[in-house]
């Protein structure tokens, strides 16, 4: 099968989230599994700090090669990418967002023909990609090259939806009505995520159990109503998780490597992080970690309103991410009034990360939802039992035989829950069995890519 992936942004060249990597990874996966696939994407400045080599394919387009025989095309253009960052920058999202996607948008499409890669799916990712499907049926479809082309949209948060005043609506080259309620109107405004769920043949998100949350009123942002008017045409496929590189067996990060087989030498990553905390080094002491973006979305407004409770439960808690100026400020009073409990680092560290993972006996992830998340299925493989609320990919991954769960989403359930982790932390033998659960999870790419093929079969029909 010929997959082409238009992605906004593909890690190891752009990245600012979860979509990069999943954009990055699943390309690979495809490969393996013996498929034909390409990668389109916007021609950022940042391409070249991936340090792999750029060819020129002609004035507008570059790209580079990655995996055994795949293809990353960079469509370039001065005007609209070739800028510090990706969306936005200490202003706020750049004014001609509008036109950078759509120009995006339309050369993908020009650009299959130009190569002469008649795909059979184009799997597209998020809002900034979301005009393909439009572009493919108002200017492409006369075309014969295009005609059996099938496209599927992953959503990867519907909260982001890249929503546009009506009055610039000409600057797409659609006719009027391609504006309308059966079109992109949503509320007077142009909405390019709506474009795609309904253009698209079919629909996916990163996780079965968000797929049927974004179907509701409360999580469904205003798109509700088309979801639930296309489940017959939407699914959700958890996102994989490269464990090439998440390993505690082979992370050049952490002090000592283990596995299931030496879990003993966990230990010594503990008392590591313990000693870069400041804290007291001492095993028998439960160390809770976080590494997350501070926001309300990731549970920090229940944990806002008890972390005196928590820190006076005997625990060590790591806190990793920079986010919310008013999470900051609260952190950096209990780290002054809890200095042995709390520490606090308000940074991007990528090698903390890995030592908290490594570190850490159970991993804070109290999302107030979360389409997929990848921070719990590190933890379980690095056995730091997640600790979550019941919501979108964490209530996929994260079980009684594994971790903790709690399903009411307030300060009191949070707490219980975190005392009850506590509890079985000084239960030795329970502790293990649940660490040996969590350590065998299998949430790899080899799995998910699978899953993308018969999705694509199922695009393929209709």
């Amino acid at each position: 099968m010929k997959v082409a992936f238009c992605a906004s942004e593909v890690a190891p060249f752009a990245k600012t989230g979860g979509l990069a990597d999943v954009a990055g990874a699943l390309p690979l996966a495809l490969e393996k599994l013996g498929h034909e696939v390409i990668i389109i994407m916007p021609g950022y400045k940042s391409v070249h700090q991936a340090k792999l080599e750029i060819k020129k394919l002609n004035k507008h387009i570059s790209y580079a090669n990655i995996g055994k025989a795949i293809k990353v095309y960079f469509i370039e253009s001065d005007k609209y990418f070739h800028r510090s960052n990706l969306y936005c920058d200490k202003h706020g999202d750049y004014k001609d967002n509008l036109e950078r996607f759509a120009y995006y948008c339309k050369e993908s499409l020009n650009l299959l023909k130009e190569i002469n890669f008649p795909a059979d799916i184009i799997h597209i990712h998020d809002w900034q990609a979301s005009l393909i499907p439009v572009y493919l049926k108002a200017f492409f479809r006369q075309d014969n090259f295009y005609k059996n082309i099938k496209t599927v949209l992953t959503i990867h948060n519907l909260g982001y939806q890249g929503i546009f005043p009506k009055e610039e609506f000409p600057k797409l080259g659609l006719d009027w009505p391609y504006f309308g309620m059966d079109g992109l109107e949503f509320f007077g405004k142009i909405n390019l995520l709506k474009a795609g769920l309904i253009f698209s043949d079919i629909i996916n998100t990163v996780s079965p159990t968000y797929s049927r949350e974004i179907q509701s009123e409360e999580l469904g942002f205003g798109l509700e109503g088309i979801l639930s008017g296309r489940k017959d045409s939407l699914y959700g496929i958890l996102n994989g998780l490269d464990y090439n590189y998440w390993s505690p067996e082979t992370d050049k990060y952490i002090l000592k490597n283990y596995s299931l087989k030496s879990i003993e030498d966990k230990l010594v990553n503990k008392l590591e992080l313990q000693k870069i905390c400041g804290f007291k080094q001492d095993g028998n002491i439960p160390v809770l970690g976080i590494v997350s973006r501070l926001a309300e979305q990731k549970g920090f407004d229940i944990l806002a309103e008890d972390f005196e409770s928590i820190c006076k439960l005997g625990t060590q808690f790591v806190v990793l991410g920079i986010g919310e100026h008013r999470y900051h400020v609260l952190l950096e009073k209990m780290t002054q009034e809890y200095p042995q409990s709390i520490s606090v680092h308000l940074e991007f560290n990528e090698a903390l990360a890995h030592k908290v993972y490594a570190g850490s006996d159970v991993f804070l992830m109290p999302s107030q939802y979360e389409p997929c998340g990848l921070g719990q299925m590190i933890a379980l493989r690095y056995g730091a039992l997640p600790l979550v609320f019941k919501t979108g990919g964490l209530a996929d991954t994260v079980n009684s035989q594994n971790g903790f769960i709690f399903e009411d989403y307030n300060k009191e359930d949070l707490l219980g829950t975190v005392k009850k982790a506590t509890e079985v932390f000084q239960d030795k033998k329970k502790r293990l069995g649940l660490v040996k659960n969590a350590m065998q999870c299998d949430f790899s790419w080899d799995v998910s890519a699978k899953k993308y093929i018969e999705l694509y079969e199922k695009a393929k029909s209709k």
